[in-house]
């Protein structure tokens, strides 16, 4: 294969989506996501927590004081597109990161980015 068809093809391709956890393997808190392209995600949320630039400051904290060794980034659940271009996976990514948050929750688990109380 030449270079242009393997650029294209990998454009081409389907990332696989779904729902993360960045866990603190010490404390047990996990941070809970969920994203269109898992794989740029969980790399760019570790360069956000390496650099000090991560918009949740409990976890950005517990990264700085326990280092990078402490915590597992974790693929929850994937969700397979349907056949249909016009398909927006927002709303079904929204909602699978909230059973898996209910599910956390449920199991007693601590999230950094729990929805804040009104």
């Amino acid at each position: 294969m030449d270079r242009k068809s393997l650029i294209r093809q990998y454009k081409e391709a389907r990332r696989p989506m779904g729902v993360f956890q960045v866990r603190n393997t010490r404390t047990g808190r996990v941070f809970v996501g969920s994203s269109i392209d898992l794989p740029s995600i969980l790399n760019r949320l570790r360069s956000q927590l390496r650099l000090g630039g991560h918009p949740d400051r409990a976890l950005q904290e517990d990264w700085r004081s326990m280092g990078d060794d402490a915590f597992a980034f974790e693929v929850l659940d994937t969700l397979a597109p349907p056949d249909e271009p016009t398909y927006d996976p927002t709303d079904d990514l929204r909602t699978l990161e909230g059973l898996w948050r209910a599910k956390i929750a449920e199991a007693g688990g601590s999230l950094y980015n729990a929805p804040k109380r009104r």
